[in-house]
């Protein structure tokens, strides 16, 4: 049950509340009014400064602010008149700049953010781009190289290399050629160790054209097929003397019937190269023999003169050459 001195507490601690509040509310009343009259001082600059430099400025300041608000029908007391004046000349209410510093740049970096921001963007976006570019196309290519050279040079080169001069040795028919295959080991070995990846992959298809020539076995065939040459004769003007030489297109075929692939130097020229026929050079006796045999029925009866056995780098031939060779006709 509520008693009456309960009541009677209640109603003293409610107008205290009250009284406290508005209390509050006359302080900060106070204070905007105090911030109005330094603004209005500040928006009659030229009145300040005059009145400023009088003996009586402040009294002078505070009368001519009461009628700047009497006319617009506010009461303003002395002393928060007296209070604008006194915050105008402490700078009171003065915005005062902040230093500068790190801090204050970073703000007005990020305050002026709309104006570099896209700028940046692109920026950063062409950065990007580049740095894409860059990688893709010529980074990442360059390394994949670098790796796949690294891969030739310690795995592919040195096992070439051992399969070709086992192949070579095993085949070779003599000491001189065996010497030849460990010479062309040796020279390939060298290249690999050196890094240097183009020396290197043509010392090893020198080994292995090498064993290749020793390991073929094919019959040289005069060609009369098909309308091609079988016969070609090259004059060499020496002087006076008209020098004439005599070839026979030929080749190779091997056991099981196919057209070899041959490695042959030209004697015309400093050239060597893999080619399915060439023109050997014969005596003219067995070149009349030949196109002679070849005009009786278009078909030449003896089209084997030579042969390539396993072990040697040369055919050995049935008529009478001394091995000279053209390539093209």
């Amino acid at each position: 049950m509520v008693s009456t001195q309960d009541i009677l507490k209640a109603e003293q601690e409610l107008e205290a509340s009250q009284a406290r509040l508005t209390t509050s509310e006359e302080k900060l009343d106070d204070v905007m009014l105090a911030m109005d009259v330094v603004d209005t001082l500040r928006h009659e600059r030229l009145m300040v400064e005059k009145e400023l430099n009088s003996e009586d400025r402040r009294e002078a300041l505070i009368s001519r602010l009461r009628d700047i608000y009497k006319a617009q029908g506010i009461s303003v007391p002395d002393d928060v008149l007296m209070d604008g004046v006194m915050a105008l000349e402490e700078q009171r209410f003065a915005y005062e700049p902040p230093k500068k510093s790190f801090g204050t740049w970073l703000a007005k970096v990020y305050i002026n953010r709309g104006k570099w921001g896209p700028l940046l963007l692109t920026v950063l976006a062409i950065i990007s781009s580049a740095v894409a570019i860059n990688h893709f196309a010529f980074e990442r290519p360059a390394r994949l190289e670098a790796q796949k050279i690294e891969t030739l040079l310690t795995k592919d080169y040195p096992a070439r290399i051992d399969k070709a001069f086992a192949s070579a040795s095993d085949a070779a028919a003599s000491n001189a050629l065996r010497e030849r295959a460990q010479e062309l080991k040796g020279a390939a070995l060298s290249a690999v160790d050196t890094g240097n990846a183009r020396r290197a992959e043509a010392s090893v298809e020198a080994l292995e054209t090498f064993s290749s020539t020793l390991n073929q076995v094919y019959t040289v065939r005069v060609v009369f097929r098909d309308g091609r040459d079988t016969g070609i004769i090259r004059h060499n003007n020496r002087g006076s003397q008209d020098v004439r030489n005599y070839y026979i297109i030929v080749e190779g075929v091997t056991p099981s019937g196919d057209i070899a692939d041959v490695q042959i130097s030209s004697e015309e020229e400093d050239l060597t190269r893999v080619t399915k026929s060439w023109g050997v050079r014969v005596s003219k006796q067995d070149f009349d023999r030949i196109i002679n045999d070849k005009l009786d029925d278009f078909i030449v009866q003896n089209a084997d003169v030579g042969r390539k056995r396993r072990g040697y780098l040369e055919p050995e031939y049935a008529i009478d050459t001394d091995g000279g060779a053209i390539l093209d006709w």
